[in-house]
């Protein structure tokens, strides 16, 4: 026989109870003994005079020991509701792909929670007291924004839960410890007065229900709630018993000790008898006493009422139950059941017969609701058997609560470290758009924090052990996101066609990072702008396929007349004359500087290896190998072609550029032509063509997008080749499509 000492260490008085249980879950008391405080060394459930508190309980120790000649060196405790502190929060954690959610997520979760409940506490808290978390409990689960029992094994994008985290400040359990030290004992469980009373109260499958639990003390009315199989709430008010013994001191002219005695007497018997301060003895009714305590009955049914429906949700419950010996004050449960809009049978005090599984050996002592608190402590031993314990975090002493769940993770959120230093961390991500869609790279997962206990490697779910060693060093952030443009599936997937002397050519589209031009070895950085362009030039085109173009030889892009920086969009075609030597070479001497970054550019991607396929008359370049293959038999065909298309020499359209060279010694001569309503002087040459209009006014031939060119003299259509004369009226713009 395992006996085990419960103290309950009230305002008023010190009930000790020695019992223990049955194989079949049956609690025999074997002693019991109830000592009032000789001063009012406890106020609203807090120890005040620790040495007389000290006191009481070793009187109450001493007592049961000579009832079990045992000697008692272990006992369980409870602290006040007064000082218990809760917060109900809702916390959600994202996935960054679908993912299952194991029981390190849950657990995640579960700290993610306490931190939250941590942050919300500290804004509130209007006190000098220090409080830490000594327990937790989840009030639901939900996946995906659903409503779930558990979460573990399921598949999920989202996950979240309601938890209510329980907090005491540590002074005021140093205060209990101390008293109980003094008394020549050790603490071998810790609880908290409405967990010890719920558990006997309310049993497990009463849970679903929605119901309230009130203990009304001496100095304090604890309130817990349960719903949907959970205590989903604590509370407390500040107002219980010693509030109607007061008054009643006012009224009777008592000391405080008899005016206890007359209101015990006037919820047992019709009359009272009491002796006042000046030894004259009365007898009265008992509804005398009952109506000097009524007015403050009625304010603390209301004030219990209204705490019940603030943790209930601004609502009623189905039910209430009323435990502790300030409950039994006659008319309370009445008011408390008006207040609440219940029937008068849903509020009752619960005592002899939630002790149905309790037997006591004395044979004087009444299952009575006074006792439901003691027997919870007892019993808790067996469910929690907790209490506090001492380790050293990081070079700190720091105490935990122990719920027999305690892990290294606890003590680091004890001691404050810092939750985002516990897990990995992923590095910096990269934020950018592809043709305006927004995407993200995600940075690479890094280490987990490095946590030892005693000197040996431990995780941070190892169990805590007392006095034990702890170290953990922060986790670390993973290298950070990279992603080159030749990742881009775009970049890989998406292609852009020409017809080219009658052929089918596909190109890789090229990209523009933040109005650019980038090789596909470019580092993608935070916030570009990426676009793949939807055109060529007729050089990059050239270069692209490893061609060398006959400048001698007219170049045209849709039938029009072109040079080698025309813009040249998906689907237009291209005739050019190739030279006789097949090198990758194109002489950029003639060209405006301007267009050089776009043919380096271009010259970058055309060394890149792409997919090859030739079939129903189309080129697509694939790789080096496939595309040397096909740039020869293409090359014999464009050769054949020129040979069978060539232009004599001296027939061929002299422009501004071959004027320059052939021509140097020619007179000069000046020509004034109005080109869009704009008079034009043309000058430093003998003869004028159309294209040299070009060089002495404002036109960007690249922004056709697409578009033909209009060119226009004196009212009909024109040859880049004409020859201008003084006075031609030419209009020149961009077609419509």
């Amino acid at each position: 026989m395992n006996n085990v000492f419960g103290l309950d260490i009230g305002t008023r008085n010190v009930v000790g109870t020695v019992g223990y249980q049955t194989d079949d879950k049956e609690f025999v008391v074997t002693a019991q003994y109830v000592r009032e405080h000789e001063t009012r060394a406890m106020l609203d459930g807090q120890i005040h005079d620790i040495g007389r508190v000290a006191k009481t309980i070793k009187e109450v120790k001493d007592e049961l020991e000579k009832q079990t000649g045992q000697p008692l060196e272990e006992v369980c405790i409870a602290a006040a509701g007064r000082v218990l502190k809760t917060v109900t929060t809702h916390v959600e954690y994202e996935y960054a792909q679908e993912s299952v959610v194991t029981g390190e997520d849950v657990h995640t979760l579960n700290l993610l929670g306490i931190e939250k409940a941590q942050e919300a506490l500290k804004e509130v808290n209007d006190t000098s007291y220090k409080f830490y978390c000594v327990g937790y409990s989840t009030v639901k689960f939900f996946l995906n924004d659903e409503v779930f029992i558990s979460l573990e094994g399921h598949k999920a994008n989202k996950i979240g839960e309601d938890i209510i985290v329980t907090f005491l400040p540590e002074d005021v359990v140093d205060g209990l410890y101390a008293a109980v030290g003094q008394a020549g004992l050790s603490v071998a469980n810790m609880t908290l007065e409405p967990i010890a009373a719920i558990n006997v109260a309310i049993p497990e499958n009463y849970r679903m229900l929605n119901i309230a639990l009130v203990d009304v003390g001496a100095g304090t009315s604890d309130i817990s709630i349960t719903r949907d199989g959970s205590i989903i709430a604590y509370g407390m008010i500040p107002h219980a018993g010693d509030e109607m013994t007061e008054v009643i001191v006012q009224h009777f002219l008592v000391d405080f000790n008899m005016a206890e005695s007359i209101k015990l007497q006037s919820t047992t018997s019709d009359t009272v008898t009491y002796k006042d301060i000046m030894s004259i003895e009365h007898t009265i009714p008992a509804q005398g006493v009952w109506d000097v305590a009524a007015p403050v009955v009625d304010n603390i049914a209301q004030e219990v009422s209204a705490k019940i429906r603030e943790l209930n949700g601004d609502k009623t419950v189905s039910a209430c139950f009323v435990v502790g010996g300030g409950g039994k004050i006659h008319g309370f449960t009445e008011k408390l059941a008006e207040d609440l809009d219940l029937p008068e049978e849903r509020v009752a005090l619960r005592g002899e017969e939630v002790l149905g599984d309790v037997t006591f050996e004395q044979e004087d002592i009444k299952k009575d609701p006074l006792l439901v608190t003691p027997i919870g402590i007892c019993l808790n031993y067996y469910d929690q058997r907790n209490n506090f314990i001492m380790v050293r975090f990081n070079g700190e002493r720091i105490k935990l609560y122990d719920n027999n769940r305690l892990t290294i993770v606890d003590a680091a959120l004890q001691a404050g470290f810092p939750n985002d230093e516990l897990f990995p961390k992923r590095g910096t991500p990269i934020n950018f758009t592809v043709n305006g869609v927004a995407r993200l790279v995600r940075g690479e997962a890094g280490e987990g924090a490095v946590v030892t206990m005693n000197g040996k490697p431990a995780s941070i779910n190892t169990p805590l052990e007392p006095n034990s060693e702890i170290i953990i060093e922060p986790s670390t952030a993973g290298e950070a996101a990279e992603y080159k443009i030749s990742q881009l599936d775009e970049y890989n997937h998406s292609v852009i066609t020409f017809i080219i002397n009658g052929r089918k050519v596909s190109c890789p589209r090229f990209v523009q990072v933040n109005g650019r031009l980038e090789p596909e070895d470019y580092s993608i950085r935070e916030n570009d702008v990426i676009e793949t362009r939807n055109y060529y030039t007729v050089r990059q085109i050239a270069q692209f396929m490893d061609l060398v173009i006959d400048t001698d030889q007219m170049i045209f892009v849709n039938n029009e007349e072109a040079d080698l920086d025309t813009l040249v969009y998906e689907n237009f075609s291209v005739e050019w004359k190739t030279d006789e030597y097949d090198v990758a070479r194109i002489d950029n001497n003639n060209y405006n500087d301007t267009q050089e970054s776009d043919s380096d550019d271009a010259s970058v991607l055309a060394e890149q290896d792409a997919n090859s396929t030739e079939s129903d008359n189309t080129v697509t370049r694939t790789s080096e190998q496939m595309m040397n293959q096909v740039l020869d038999e293409l090359h014999d065909e464009f050769a054949k072609e020129a040979e069978a298309s060539a232009v004599p020499e001296n027939e061929l359209p002299k422009n501004d550029i071959q004027e320059e060279i052939h021509e140097e010694d020619s007179s000069e001569n000046t020509v004034t032509v109005i080109v869009n309503g704009e008079p034009v002087e043309l000058s430093g040459k003998d003869t004028y063509i159309f294209v040299d209009i070009f060089t002495h006014i404002s036109f960007d031939l690249q922004a056709g997008k697409g578009r033909a060119i209009a060119t226009v003299i004196n009212g009909r259509d024109a040859q880049f080749s004409e020859e201008l004369h003084e006075g031609d009226q030419i209009e020149l713009y961009w077609k419509e499509n």
